[in-house]
């Protein structure tokens, strides 16, 4: 990526910046950042030097929505979350948003890994992942609102996660490859 490339990514990394803040004091991301964020991704397409087409921009938005939906879907991750992941999208296309995802998943990993350790709660991390894990295997049989119950119920610290963080470690991780 060139230097006017990112450049032009400056606002990104900046509403990035401020939602992993807010995020980090108050566990959400506000909706107005998130909208902002997949609005001006999808009219910076339109301009000279974007990073993305506004047809990558679009296609980038909604596979920056469905792949964290899931984990929503299933309370792991707010509806900020997987809001801030179609902004990014917006900015930078499908497949930079892949690869943020997964980078951000790897971040919030070691993050929380570190946090139960701390809290001496890593057995109790391993248990509920092996609960919420042979859960999910057995969706068909005891459905999906059990799921969801068993992963509100697995919660191994004090507090949630905020996922803004390890997105934006992600992103600057993958803009500086």
């Amino acid at each position: 990526m060139s230097r006017f490339e990112l450049l032009a990514l400056a606002p990104m990394l900046a509403m990035l910046v401020i939602a992993a803040a807010v995020d980090w004091r108050t566990r959400r991301i506000p909706n107005w950042l998130t909208v902002l964020m997949m609005l001006s991704g999808l009219a910076g397409s339109f301009l000279a030097g974007h990073v993305a087409s506004p047809g990558q921009a679009m296609l980038g938005m909604v596979v920056g929505f469905a792949i964290p939906f899931g984990l929503f879907a299933m309370g792991a991750l707010g509806g900020g979350d997987v809001k801030l992941l179609a902004g990014i999208g917006a900015w930078l296309g499908p497949l930079i948003v892949v690869k943020i995802f997964r980078a951000a998943a790897v971040v919030g990993m070691v993050i929380v890994l570190i946090q139960s350790a701390k809290q001496k709660r890593l057995s109790a991390l391993f248990r509920n992942s092996a609960v919420l894990s042979v859960s999910l295997i057995n969706i068909d049989r005891i459905g999906a609102d059990a799921v969801y119950e068993t992963g509100k119920a697995c919660r191994s610290i004090e507090r949630p996660l905020p996922y803004a963080v390890p997105v934006l470690i992600g992103a600057v991780i993958m803009l500086a490859m």
